[in-house]
């Protein structure tokens, strides 16, 4: 009916009278001084004009088609507004005050409390401190006595104290993603616990995310020699496999690599943003920064050369930054190994050359990459035992041999290179050992499967369809802080404690072990 009414309105509207262009120029010439006029309507002030300064809009725009006025709908939400604010004079319940029967020890209403606390991120432990009232966490920082953070933070650090509190975290045990019971679940364990007995683990498997805690990897081998069929399986979606894989080709095992960044005079990074994405990116921020301050007897800064393919946090800080394309990074690492002399064999007998060697594509012939190439080389050459040449996690396995090599030529082993044994307790190549699980699911010898941790339905590479043969796998359960997809999909889901309120251990990229104590 609106609508109708509206068309009625233009079909009635008289079309505007001319307009006396003759009598606007006679006004417009008595005129003296700077005028301004919205229109040629507003000179002749003609009467639809004049009726048009009345009504304030123009045609039809103030017209209201609902009962409701735009007087009396401003009168409603004013009243509103004043109503609302009513509700605070609202007399609230009495609630009680209880004191402590047994008051904790060293508890003081009002006061926080700090905790010393590690949080896993990638398997590696990064020290933190936790601030606490009444129990309650309400702020994470890095504690400043563990060398993993330096009391550093990160972004990641602090939205942590959110997952406590998100009020979309599982509570409770799941069977096909219906609410169940503990009693139901321990009751299916030991029946499981039973028939896997009977077949020493045949058929039984383990998925975790990456393990460093020497207790739980005590567990994990405790289980496997009471299941010799059984078989452990590692994943994180943001795997370090290529760092494996280089340092098996430079040194034959694989080996940790701890660059000491406050004793580097000069940084070759080959797509590398170890500032924001390195398990020791804290310590690696804080000793980088070091290395730029303004000290007695201090004469220079470091240097910083970049070669990348994506703007990076790294980047910024970079004074000498060469954009590349990620697979043309290989290439610009073999120049650089010919020009310090190389290829030469590394600790495994193999000659470089034999690994992947490139010719030099067009791009590195151009001047101004043959000049920064040059200055680069002359500059890591000057600074033999004082530098550092670090590969990216996404580049492949022989651009870690190349950094591993350069490294080594430029006799910065020992000095701002060291290598370590692993921290992992069972480093392996994850997305090998994912796709070696899938297959089994898909060949439907796999009628077991533990799930410690993660998503895999949803971090899993499209390809391998694991949520398609998951489906396969006759009882399957996981362990996680959320409803996830992978937790809808497994035959029960067991709700997983936040690190602020569990307690155990783990280690750090360096090795180091941090104990919680039970609190």
């Amino acid at each position: 009916m609106k609508e109708a009414a509206q068309v009625e309105q233009v079909k009635h509207t008289k079309p505007a009278p001319a307009l006396d262009l003759a009598a606007i120029r006679a006004r417009l010439n008595g005129e003296r001084g700077q005028h301004y006029w919205r229109s040629l309507e507003e000179i002749a002030e003609t009467k639809e004009f004049q009726e048009m300064l009345h009504r304030e809009f123009p045609a039809g725009a103030s017209e209201w088609w609902d009962g409701l006025s735009r007087r009396n709908f401003l009168k409603m939400a004013a009243a509103t507004l004043a109503l609302s604010g009513l509700t605070a004079c609202t007399k609230q319940p009495t609630r009680e005050i209880y004191p402590y029967v047994k008051q904790p020890a060293g508890l003081v209403l009002g006061e926080p409390l700090y905790y010393a606390s590690s949080m896993l991120l990638g398997g590696f432990a990064t020290g933190v401190l936790a601030k606490s009232r009444e129990g309650h966490p309400i702020k994470v920082d890095g504690n400043p006595e563990h060398p993993s953070s330096l009391g550093g933070s990160s972004v990641w650090m602090q939205t942590s104290i959110l997952d406590l509190y998100d009020p979309d975290r599982s509570q409770t045990v799941t069977h096909w993603g219906e609410i169940s019971t503990w009693a139901l679940f321990l009751s299916d364990l030991n029946d499981l616990l039973l028939e896997q007995a009977a077949r020493k683990g045949a058929g039984l498997r383990f998925l975790t995310e990456t393990v460093t805690s020497p207790t739980l990897a005590a567990q994990l081998h405790d289980l496997l020699k009471r299941f010799p069929g059984a078989t452990w399986h590692q994943y994180d979606p943001i795997t370090r496999d290529n760092v494996r894989e280089g340092a098996r080709l430079a040194f034959g095992e694989f080996v940790e690599t701890r660059y000491r960044f406050d004793k580097a005079a000069v940084i070759l990074a080959l797509d590398a943003d170890f500032l924001y994405t390195h398990p020791e990116r804290l310590r690696f921020t804080r000793h980088f920064a070091d290395g730029r301050r303004v000290a007695a007897g201090k004469k220079e800064m470091n240097r910083l050369y970049l070669v990348e393919s994506t703007p990076s946090v790294t980047g910024t800080m970079a004074e000498h930054r060469l954009p590349l394309a990620s697979s043309e990074i290989e290439t610009f690492a073999w120049e650089v190994v010919r020009a310090m002399g190389g290829p030469v064999r590394m600790a495994n007998e193999q000659p470089l050359s034999k690994l992947q060697t490139k010719d030099g594509s067009p791009w590195i012939r151009k001047e101004a990459v043959a000049q920064w190439l040059a200055a680069l080389v002359r500059d890591l050459k000057q600074h033999e035992g004082a530098s550092i040449v670090i590969a990216g996690e996404w580049q492949p396995p022989v651009v870690h041999a190349l950094a591993h090599w350069l490294n080594q030529a430029l006799g910065n082993a020992g000095k701002t290179v060291d290598y370590l044994e692993p921290t992992e307790a069972h480093p392996i190549n994850q997305l090998q050992s994912l796709r070696e699980l899938v297959q089994d699911m898909e060949s439907e010898t796999v009628d077991t499967l533990f799930i410690l941790g993660g998503n895999p339905v949803y971090t899993a590479p499209a390809d391998l369809q694991f949520g398609q043969h998951l489906a396969k796998v006759k009882r399957s359960i996981h362990l996680g802080l959320a409803q996830d997809e992978t937790a809808g999909s497994s035959t029960w889901h067991i709700p997983q404690t936040h690190y602020l309120e569990s307690w155990g251990d783990a280690r750090s990229f360096d090795g180091t072990v941090s104990l919680e104590p039970s609190r």
